[in-house]
């Protein structure tokens, strides 16, 4: 499946899927766009801005022609912290916007840039452990930051506050607006059982919020919408005396990368569903961009969202066009329906967050908790706490450094489990064990001299020789006894890196200085040219003691008067 291209001619058979995708996947938009506005602290509108520029760009710009942009939830909670930050610090919103606005253009920007230096194909090497335990911190996040609206209350600032006032929640309690926010919360859950045909969320959010209105119930509704597009906010990223730096770099990183894993996962799903492939650079340039012109207009940022991709692939959308219609389905409620958005209750879309984060949570990687490997168990239990009490980036950070670290120890125990040392008298029957006919390979006969049977030996390497083998590698190295020559097979290993290389150097050396002649038969290109660049070949290793197998090392040897090569080295 070649990748996409990024322009593609739009042809009858496809209007009919697009136009039913774009408006569908617009449908279910608008309630999350709202909530997720709300959340981040700008007003609900912003979410609506975000969500155009990201749709309309990141199609037209990206590498996913089905896939739908907008604000996600684990873009929101990092956006919302950049908003409650720039606040603290500069004493109002007004002050505050400055930095805001270029975070979250800086965010658009770098995405930008890791297109263009390729990075997209890096999102493979995420281990699942890593991606389960931040997504569930992800949707435990949202959930508490929704409890208190959920029931009429303003939320604490922080997560370890959430957690410290939990008992007062239930002080001056709301009924109405946890009727309303449960409500809403049921509907989503339970109405996909009696019907798919309409969307749940956006019937939840229609009939909640009439329910509040005529029943005139006293909570608070989200406030005023302005039914226009948005002017451009670009002269904000020139007040660089109102701009904290630091918190912009930082924030406009984490963003960045967190938002092109999100893209490019649900990329991957888009892929699975029209059974094409994306272009993951191309995607996170459109991402980029999108961001960027977010942030102009005073959007929040966001990523791919699975569930409005979903809707839009499901109803038949196969190309760029779908994007665009969603965006234009957007604008036409902000101009046309601003004056009923305003009346939405806020424990309606606090309902909807909390659905939204119970959907995050990975219940697949949970459920199979207590059957995976204890390493991997305790990469996304770590991940997950992270996510939730530290930082996001940290957590991923910690994640890939436990998976990398727990990945090089296994590959390090299988090569030392894979690795054979005996002498050439072990192999005078090919059937003393079970390892000898396949290290001497099938056409391999040796004619052995009783001298040769017991003062020379082969170690058999098989795997890449890297950092976290080149321990096991020396220890095995000086077991050697009583020997005149070590023969390294290494047809099976078609790598060495420089952990390995100098372990390589520090055993020959060692050798060497032993009275112990090296010989290496059937060596491979890059092994060959690591050691050579490092003039281990031929200093320490002759040419002529290199060798395309072992019979023709050994036959090498069986013509020999002496096994003394002391002076040829």
């Amino acid at each position: 499946m070649a990748p996409q291209p990024v322009f593609k001619r739009y042809t009858l058979a496809n209007w009919r899927g697009d136009m039913a995708g774009g408006i569908s996947a617009g449908i279910v938009g608008i309630p999350l766009a709202l909530a997720f506005g709300a959340q981040s602290g700008l007003g609900p509108v912003t979410g609506f801005y975000g969500a155009i520029a990201l749709s309309l760009f990141a199609s037209v710009c990206g590498g996913t022609p089905t896939q739908i942009s907008g604000p996600t939830g684990p873009m929101i909670v990092i956006a919302a912290l950049v908003v409650s930050n720039s606040i603290q610090t500069a004493g109002s919103l007004d002050a505050a916007l400055p930095t805001i606005i270029a975070t979250f253009f800086f965010a658009g920007l770098m995405q930008a840039v890791f297109g263009f230096l390729k990075y997209g194909k890096y999102i493979r090497y995420i281990p699942y452990p890593v991606v389960s335990g931040f997504m569930t911190g992800i949707g435990v996040i949202i959930i508490l930051l929704q409890i208190f609206p959920l029931v009429g209350k303003e939320s604490p600032k922080g997560i370890h506050n959430i957690l410290r006032q939990l008992p007062e929640m239930f002080s001056n309690f709301n009924y109405e607006a946890a009727g309303l926010g449960g409500v809403t919360i049921a509907i989503i859950f339970l109405f996909p059982k009696i019907t798919r045909t309409v969307p749940n969320i956006l019937l939840a959010l229609v009939t909640v919020s009439a329910l509040a209105v005529w029943t005139d119930f006293q909570v608070t509704n989200i406030g005023a919408i302005p039914s226009q597009l948005p002017d451009f906010q670009l002269g904000l990223l020139f007040d660089w005396e109102l701009m904290d730096l630091e918190l912009i770099f930082y924030s406009g990183i984490t963003l960045a990368l967190l938002g092109s894993i999100d893209s490019l996962l649900t990329s991957v799903i888009a892929d699975n569903v029209t059974k094409t492939k994306h272009d993951s650079n191309q995607e996170l340039i459109g991402q980029g961009l999108g961001n960027m012109m977010a942030a102009s207009i005073g959007g929040i940022p966001g990523a791919g969202t699975t569930m409005s991709t979903l809707v839009n692939t499901n109803s038949g959308a196969r190309t760029r066009l779908s994007g665009v219609v969603h965006a234009v389905s957007l604008i036409l409620v902000l101009v046309i329906a601003g004056p009923w958005v305003s009346k939405i209750p806020t424990p309606v879309l606090a309902g909807i967050l909390v659905t939204v984060g119970i959907g995050i949570i990975d219940y697949k990687g949970l459920k199979h908790i207590l059957r995976l490997p204890r390493e991997e168990t305790v990469v996304m239990i770590a991940v997950l706490l992270m996510t939730i009490f530290a930082d996001l980036i940290q957590a991923v950070a910690l994640g890939m450094i436990l998976s990398s670290i727990l990945f090089m120890k296994k590959m390090g125990d299988l090569a030392e489990t894979q690795t054979e040392v005996m002498s050439l008298g072990s192999y005078s029957s090919s059937n003393s064990s079970p390892g000898v006919q396949e290290a001497l390979g099938e056409d391999e006969t040796l004619c052995l001299t009783k001298e040769m049977e017991e003062a020379v030996f082969v170690k058999q390497l098989r795997g890449p020789l890297f950092f976290g083998f080149a321990m096991t590698f020396q220890d095995i190295a000086k077991q050697f006894q009583n020997t005149r020559v070590v023969i390294l097979k290494m047809a099976e290993v078609p790598f060495i890196d420089q952990t390995g290389l100098f372990a390589m150097e520090e055993v020959t050396l060692d050798l060497k200085n032993r009275g112990i002649a090296v010989f290496i038969c059937g060596l491979q290109d890059q092994p060959r040219d690591m050691l050579t660049k490092i003039d281990l070949i031929p200093s320490l290793i002759p040419e002529n003691f290199l060798f395309p197998d072992l019979a023709t090392c050994v036959d090498f040897l069986s013509r020999r008067q002496s096994l003394d090569f002391s002076e040829e080295e």
